[in-house]
């Protein structure tokens, strides 16, 4: 009986790409892919491990997913990626229910894996996290056509006291600028025209293979590919930020206007306790540098509020900050105790209530910031990538260049009769909060 197999993935695009990357080799293998977990004779879910939140998602989807052997045709549930990296002993011995484990070095192995838990061995394969997806293994698309996510590198050698992606991801090491070139060709010919660069830390792109900062390099590359319109960048490390990436990015018209650069943080005694780059001078004269050049940038960042030893009056100064640098995009994070960094062993540890709180103030400071943001784009003319068509309210909903998919706002179009995945102008009248609604220009 041919095998049906469903591949479930929690945390992050780094965590998409390597589920699509396992569902085309388990396709390629002959295998058939399902899209819900009870029809699948296989589960292979890919766990986050980052923090604890996540951590029990992926317990509790694991558990519950375990569930469907008694009341379906699940013969074998795998677990994969980080938290298998992490935890596999604790796994194998406190989670009977699983059947094979794979870590974030071994996913090209899955077929292997998946033989062996059907045939009742149980198989570990965590090894080293030394994996690098190359373009000649198969890939099976999981976002709209029209979108991809491309990885540039794997791993992180930064020293973030908070973070155990190292621990989990292992050494920062790149792909080849060739190998990512051919792979964006591939995607170009199924239809793709966005491609998010992404990767643990995108900024430090090359230097372990090339002399030097190659990420302008790899982005103007990336923008000459035959049907690729738009290319976003995430993940910019802000202590490898050059004034050659500044440039390329405003110069290119092909590179979205749109960073996503996390700072963690405004009050320098806490960058230097997080161990990140630079202090708050130095975040002020690059965010300055970029708008300088480019004007209509989108910048997202992220915040860790509840860090250890954070006071009161280093929040309400992060809360100032916010306001005043009025980011385009904001993601809060309640700082979690990760074990094995150095983070955890700091003293004046905050409870959970006062985190909690802080990132819920610190969510209504943005709140105020995007709406006042918002408003800058009425009147405006924006290009616009159409996703979806709401036939109950006769709308069209897309993205502009300024929003990733997913985490960033939705621009709402009437007026127009369009295909999914073509790039369209819309006339924007309306802004809220996050998203924006407008009149499609035929």
């Amino acid at each position: 009986m041919q095998e049906k197999v469903n591949v479930v993935t929690l945390g992050c695009e780094k965590n998409l790409v390597d589920s699509e990357i396992m569902s085309g080799l388990v396709h390629a293998r002959g295998y058939k892919l399902v899209d819900n977990a009870e029809d699948a004779t296989v589960v292979i879910v890919n766990t986050c491990g980052f923090i604890d939140a996540a951590k029990e998602e992926s317990i509790n989807t694991i558990l519950n997913l375990a569930e469907l052997k008694d009341t379906a045709k699940l013969k074998a549930l795998i677990v994969s990626g980080c938290l298998t990296q992490r935890y596999k002993q604790e796994l194998m011995k406190e989670m009977p229910e699983i059947d094979g484990i794979v870590g974030t070095g071994d996913f090209h192995r899955i077929n292997d894996i998946i033989d062996e838990a059907l045939g009742g061995k149980k198989p570990v394969y965590v090894g080293n996290p030394v994996f690098n997806y190359e373009e000649a293994l198969p890939r099976l698309l999981s976002t709209p056509r029209h979108t991809a996510y491309v990885k540039i590198a794997e791993g992180c050698d930064n020293a973030c006291t908070f973070c155990s992606i190292p621990i989990m991801r292992g050494k920062f090491r790149s792909r080849s600028i060739e190998s990512i070139i051919a792979e964006v060709r591939q995607l170009a010919a199924q239809g793709v025209k966005e491609i998010s660069l992404i990767a643990q830390d995108s900024t430090n792109y090359g230097t372990d293979l090339y002399e030097g900062f190659k990420l302008p390099e790899l982005m103007n590359r990336v923008s000459e590919v035959p049907g690729i319109a738009w290319v976003r960048l995430h993940y910019a490390y802000p202590g490898f930020f050059t004034d050659e990436l500044i440039e390329t990015i405003a110069s290119n018209p092909k590179i979205c206007k749109y960073i996503d650069m996390p700072l963690q943080h405004s009050e320098d005694a806490i960058l230097k306790r997080m161990r990140r780059p630079g202090r708050q001078r130095d975040v002020r004269e690059l965010v300055g540098r970029i708008r300088s050049r480019i004007p209509d940038v989108a910048l997202r960042t992220s915040m860790i509020v509840g860090f250890p030893g954070e006071t009161e009056e280093e929040f309400e100064k992060l809360c100032a900050f916010v306001r005043e640098m009025k980011f385009d995009r904001l993601g809060v994070f309640a700082y979690s105790q990760e074990e094995d960094t150095p983070a955890n062993r700091l003293p004046d540890q905050l409870s959970d209530e006062v985190k909690q709180h802080r990132a819920h103030t610190l969510m209504e400071v943005q709140r105020e910031v995007a709406q006042h943001n918002s408003a800058k784009y009425v009147g405006r003319t924006l290009d616009v990538l159409v996703e979806r068509y709401d036939g109950r309210s006769d709308v069209y909903i897309g993205r502009s260049q300024f929003d990733a998919p997913e985490v960033d706002g939705e621009v709402y179009i009437s007026g127009i009769r369009t295909d999914i995945g073509e790039i369209r102008q819309v006339r924007i009248t309306h802004a809220y909060e996050y998203d924006l609604s407008g009149e499609g220009i035929a």
